[in-house]
């Protein structure tokens, strides 16, 4: 088990965690934990622990039904060149939920897991 300073956890509840898992790990660089399957799974990337509950996971069955579905809130997972991921990702067949927007702090863009949980590439503005 990790200590609780060691990563900042956050959970989402997935239909399919095998999926989230192969999409996690696969596409966004992210690597296995544990897997306690079918119910759960911990996903890490740096200092990032995502927990993927699946619908039989205590996780998923402690959240009230109107809040059980995918959310507004989303993961930010920086990225050094934001045109090449999104190459990268789209020559794997990844969707987009939207186009590249540019604002001062940088660009970013959204995909979703495959349970439709956001997610937000971000390259920072350059250094002035």
């Amino acid at each position: 088990m990790t200590t609780t300073d060691e990563y900042v956890s956050v959970r989402y509840l997935v239909d399919d965690v095998s999926a989230a898992v192969d999409f996690y790990t696969r596409h966004l660089g992210f690597t296995v934990l544990t897997h306690p399957a079918p119910a759960f799974a911990d996903v890490i990337r740096g200092s990032l622990r995502l927990l993927l509950s699946g619908p039989a996971s205590s996780g998923a069955r402690a959240t009230p039904e109107e809040f059980a579905g995918p959310g507004r809130n989303r993961i930010h997972l920086v990225v050094d060149d934001l045109d090449a991921e999104i190459a990268r990702l789209r020559g794997a067949g990844i969707e987009f939920r939207s186009d590249v927007v540019t604002g001062p702090g940088g660009h970013q863009i959204l995909l979703a897991d495959p349970a439709g949980n956001l997610v937000e590439l971000f390259r920072p503005a350059a250094e002035r």
